[in-house]
């Protein structure tokens, strides 16, 4: 296999792929309203494709699209059986068939042409966090009433657009429809001028699905940085403008907002490993709110006594992340990022990883704990950023590749 290192921000490979076999592939052949069953025999196909990942982002998979050419025609070889007899073995079709394959292949495929495969929204991919949201909901006033006795029970769901991770939820008022909440929340920030904060205002229900009483957004780009705005909206039942049910008066949501983006420095840290010395924060580290991000590259060496099937699970603060389980693999590469909003920095807090094997959805064996490191924050706080290969405790020759960043706001 070649590899190919560019300019650019991709991965080029041009593999020799080889494959030669005899399956079981029955086809049917129809022509001039005549039917009959062919099967392909001693299957042969020889190829030399470029396989190009592109862009390279941050987030897993850790590229936007799969572009694929072929680099020459391919060679197809194979038997065709109709009746018992091989077709192929007609004088001239055999070069016939082989041409064909080749050119109509080539038609499609042969560099400069490529078979495109999106993976992800590329411009998506590569944002990374600038800034915290905070959101204080505050109260509503004059909701819907959607319970049979007149009441509501409300609560608010928070989320900020083209953001995949789960809605917030404030606490639930019962039987009130002028509630006070006074509840706060931080939402990490990617692109503040195209995102938006949802509001979306429910009825509790214990049995069935919950009412939606109505919703609001605002734009973050309405919002000025660092400065605390309060909001009263109307809600809606829909977003759209020119939409009639939205003339009804279903009630009004206040917030208090307040954007804070990461100071200059924080979103583009330093990548490179100049020096595994690491120092303690030093004494007088200001108060601040900030973003952990934890991103769990890969494990080696990880072996279960009756399974092998690893995921990471990251414990902070309370708070539980996990990676995605893969089956089989002493290896395993996960590639993935977990943000932590903290009020202040955690210069003496520690956060644990354990590497877990997760048993067959069959079987006798529960899950086995694989190993595990604790990490000291500060070292992270000094620092900014630590990217470094560590041993798992109660693991014989295992470790774990992680990378952690400080992003103050």
């Amino acid at each position: 296999m070649k590899v190919y290192t560019t300019d650019e921000q991709e991965l080029i490979m041009e593999p020799s792929i080889k494959w030669a076999g005899n399956p079981n592939i029955t086809v049917v052949v129809k022509a001039f309203g005549l039917k009959a069953t062919a099967q392909v025999i001693d299957l042969q196909v020889f190829a030399l494709p470029r396989i190009t990942l592109k862009p390279l982002v941050p987030s897993f998979p850790c590229f936007a699209k799969i572009m694929v050419s072929l680099m020459e025609k391919p060679h197809v070889d194979f038997g065709l059986k109709l009746l018992g007899a091989d077709l192929m073995a007609i004088p001239g079709l055999y070069a016939f068939v082989q041409e064909i394959i080749k050119t109509q292949v080539a038609n499609m495929y042969l560099w400069p042409k490529v078979l495109e495969v999106p993976i992800m929204d590329a411009a998506n991919a590569q944002k990374k966090p600038v800034g915290i949201l905070h959101v204080n909901v505050v109260r509503a006033v004059k909701l819907t009433k959607k319970d049979l006795m007149g009441k509501s029970d409300p609560y608010v769901k928070i989320k900020l657009t083209e953001n995949k991770l789960p809605s917030k939820k404030t606490s639930v008022k019962r039987s009130n429809l002028n509630p006070e909440w006074n509840e706060e929340f931080k939402l990490v920030v990617k692109d503040p001028e195209s995102q938006a904060l949802e509001l979306t205002v429910f009825d509790w229900e214990q049995v069935g699905k919950h009412d939606k009483i109505g919703m609001n957004v605002i734009p973050l780009k309405d919002i000025v940085p660092d400065e605390t705005k309060s909001v009263t909206l109307n809600l809606l039942k829909t977003m759209d403008s020119n939409d009639p049910v939205n003339e009804k008066f279903r009630g009004q949501l206040t917030v208090d907002v307040t954007y804070n983006p990461f100071k200059e420095g924080d979103t583009d840290l330093d990548t490179s490993d100049e020096s595994s010395t690491i120092e303690k924060a030093p004494d007088g580290t200001p108060d601040g709110g900030g973003l952990l991000v934890v991103i769990v590259h890969e494990a080696q060496d990880v072996e279960g006594k009756h399974h092998t099937n690893p995921y990471a699970r990251i414990v902070f603060r309370g708070e539980e992340r996990k990676t995605k389980h893969i089956k089989k693999n002493r290896d395993p590469r996960w590639e993935q990022e977990f943000e932590f909003v903290c009020e202040e920095p955690p210069t003496n807090d520690k956060m644990q990883i354990e590497v877990i094997s997760r048993p067959p959805s069959i079987g006798i064996h529960s899950k086995e704990n694989l190993g595990y490191v604790v990490i000291s924050l500060g070292d992270v706080i000094s620092n900014k950023r630590i990217n470094e290969k560590f041993h798992l405790i109660d693991s014989k020759n295992g470790c774990i590749q992680l990378e952690l960043q400080w992003r103050t706001s």
